[in-house]
């Protein structure tokens, strides 16, 4: 299993691709696939049957999965950042490689 640097929850920034540019929140990370699903970026339409939850059916809207290695992590003011880990007291912590913050 590989240990991946990107978590739910973080704010990242889409470095390569169709949607360079584009920053958006983790929604999840499939650490199998090395991929990770966010907020708003790589909008795919998928087509859908009728069902109990949806009786109309037709054409929905829904992010698809982006490769780990073409995003990269932000920090609070927003540049992106490599991540490095480091113990502090007890704990392992990520941290900013440019800014040197706690992650």
């Amino acid at each position: 299993m590989t240990k991946l640097k990107i978590k739910t929850g973080d704010t990242v920034k889409v470095i390569a691709g169709d949607h360079k540019g584009a920053e958006g929140k983790v929604q999840k990370v499939l650490i199998e696939k090395n991929k990770a699903i966010v907020e708003g970026v790589n909008l795919v339409k998928k087509h859908t049957k009728p069902s109990a939850q949806n009786p109309q059916g037709g054409i929905v809207e829904k992010e698809a999965p982006i490769h780990i290695s073409n995003l990269a992590l932000l920090t609070s003011k927003g540049e992106t950042t490599r991540v490095g880990y480091k113990v502090e007291g007890d704990k392992k912590v990520r941290f900013s490689k440019k800014s040197n913050e706690v992650l």
